[in-house]
């Protein structure tokens, strides 16, 4: 087998932090682990970078690899001799900002394990601080904050936060979401795995899937604590780690009859690409799925806000898959046309029509800056999946 020394000389010389920045991505110090510097541009293009700059993984997909392939990933049109002559004029350039040079400078302390953590953490008490803040601010039902609690999977974290539980597929936990009224950070050291709700005793026969614990519990408030469910949160993206255990739990719902998955992320470009890889992993374990987004507004916290006040009866009217919550606009009376139709079209048609909506959105903003009436578009408004633009 014959080797190039000029590809071995480029995967060392050239990291994925200098490709993604020259690619007009930006640092999210934030949302970066010491391990695992997250990446951003745009509405939901995210990539995470491992083994120290030379490795990434995008975690809305299953994409992987060196530099090499991040550079594909980026720009799918290159054939291998245009990646390779892109790298080359990189070498011997450095990214500007390195997220683990920066944090071993922050903080010299040891990692506190995450279960060490979440053991010196009492546990929330109705009228805490913690549980003010989910039921008053986040306007989840009092009686679903409990049912966290009495599993275990949320606890008080200081200045009125809450700490919620991410478990493995055995149980053991791995890492800590940590949500407040002024901050949002996952425990250093832990891993991202899943946040479980479920509120009936037997096995579920659906499966919900979210971005973020909040979001489950505000979806199971409003589909009125379905008791053949489980709610799940993932954090965002899909790591190796929570992929792995969401596998293990639609392998497990794909052995009881009358197995679904929901995938239930939020209404945006990001929710979509989120809602194509749920969708195609029911696929691969022989499980049909449906997608549910709210209509008129981001993500289900803001629907659950919005009924706040509402009979139980009523608020479980609110849909638990796309094609009934245009009713739900009706039932509860709100006005305004929605951005988002159920029409049965292709999810990948779904993705390129909402990002484009985004683009002519983010030119109308930028022709009001000017002083325009008008923007300059040159493709009309897309009719797939969604209604007349706000």
């Amino acid at each position: 087998m014959t080797t190039d020394p000029e590809l071995d000389q480029i995967r060392e010389a050239v990291t994925c932090p200098l490709l993604l920045e020259r690619r007009g991505y930006k640092l999210d110090a934030k949302e970066s682990s010491r391990n695992n510097p997250k990446y951003r541009r745009g509405a939901g293009e995210i990539v995470i970078v491992n083994h120290d700059g030379k490795g990434w993984w995008d975690p809305n997909s299953t994409a992987k690899g060196d530099v090499f392939s991040l550079t594909q990933h980026l720009d799918p049109s290159l054939n291998f001799g245009q990646v390779r002559r892109e790298l080359r004029q990189l070498v011997g350039l450095t990214p500007s900002f390195t997220p683990a040079e920066r944090r071993a400078r922050q903080r010299d302390e040891p990692v506190v394990p995450p279960a060490l953590r979440w053991a010196s953490r009492p546990k929330m008490t109705e009228g805490s601080d913690g549980w003010r803040y989910l039921v008053n601010k986040r306007g989840l039902p009092a009686g679903i904050v409990a049912a966290v609690i009495r599993a275990d999977n949320v606890r008080e974290g200081p200045y009125g936060s809450a700490w919620f539980a991410h478990r493995d597929g055995a149980g053991v936990l791995t890492g800590i979401e940590m949500r407040g009224p002024d901050y949002r950070g996952f425990s250093a050291g832990g891993d991202k795995t899943l946040f479980r709700l479920q509120l009936g005793t037997e096995q579920p026969t659906r499966l919900a899937v979210l971005e973020a614990p909040i979001k489950a519990m505000a979806l199971a408030a409003i589909e009125g604590n379905r008791t053949d469910t489980l709610y799940i949160g993932t954090a965002g993206g899909m790591g190796p780690a929570t992929l792995k255990c969401l596998q293990q739990e639609l392998t497990a719902l794909s052995s009881r009859p009358g197995g679904m998955v929901i995938a239930a992320s939020d209404a945006d470009p990001a929710g979509e690409r989120y809602a194509v890889r749920i969708g195609d992993l029911a696929t691969e374990a022989g499980l049909p799925s449906q997608r549910a987004a709210p209509v008129g507004w981001k993500d289900w916290d803001d629907v659950l806000k919005a009924g706040a006040g509402q009979s139980p009866a009523r608020a479980s009217k609110r849909s638990s898959a796309l094609a009934t919550v245009l009713e739900t606009l009706r039932l509860t009376e709100m006005s305004g046309s929605a951005p988002w139709m159920p029409k049965p079209v292709a999810m990948g048609e779904r993705v390129a029509a909402i990002e484009h909506r985004s683009a002519i959105m983010a030119a109308e903003r930028l022709a009001q800056r000017n002083g325009r009436s008008e923007p300059r578009i040159e493709q009309p408004r897309p009719s797939i999946g969604m209604g007349p633009s706000s």
